[in-house]
């Protein structure tokens, strides 16, 4: 999985990259995507906007009592989103999204560490 954190200019300041087990449903690893950068950005800011190009993923956050089976993961979630004062999730059309889906696509599978970019790119993340 992988995320990005641009500053108000859409200047990108902060990347990350991970692998996870593989979860029961892309859901439940939408889920974990986003807990995991919320946490990364309560470290940076409590003032956050989310993007996202799974629009399950922000049905389940407007109305967490429609997905019963995901009730564990949701409820994690919404207490972190308590932590942040202004704290909104969109959609972004994946053709928007070609870093965090580029880190996700790389993170090794054998690989568990978390990897922070700050600023600056690895080639092979560059986009012309």
């Amino acid at each position: 999985m992988g995320w990005v954190w641009k500053d108000t200019l859409g200047k990108i300041q902060l990347m990350g990259s991970r692998n996870l087990r593989r979860r029961e449903t892309s859901l439940h690893s939408e889920l974990e995507a986003l807990k995991w950068a919320m946490e990364s950005m309560l470290q940076h800011s409590t003032c956050q906007r989310f993007g996202t190009d799974c629009k399950d993923l922000i049905a389940m956050i407007e109305q967490p009592q429609d997905w019963p089976n995901l009730s564990t993961e949701l409820e994690i979630v919404q207490t972190l989103r308590l932590c942040f004062l202004d704290f909104k999730i969109s959609y972004v059309p994946r053709a928007q999204n070609e870093i965090a889906d580029s880190l996700a696509r790389n993170a090794h599978p054998y690989v568990l560490l978390v990897v922070l970019f700050r600023s600056g790119f690895p080639e092979h993340l560059k986009f012309e």
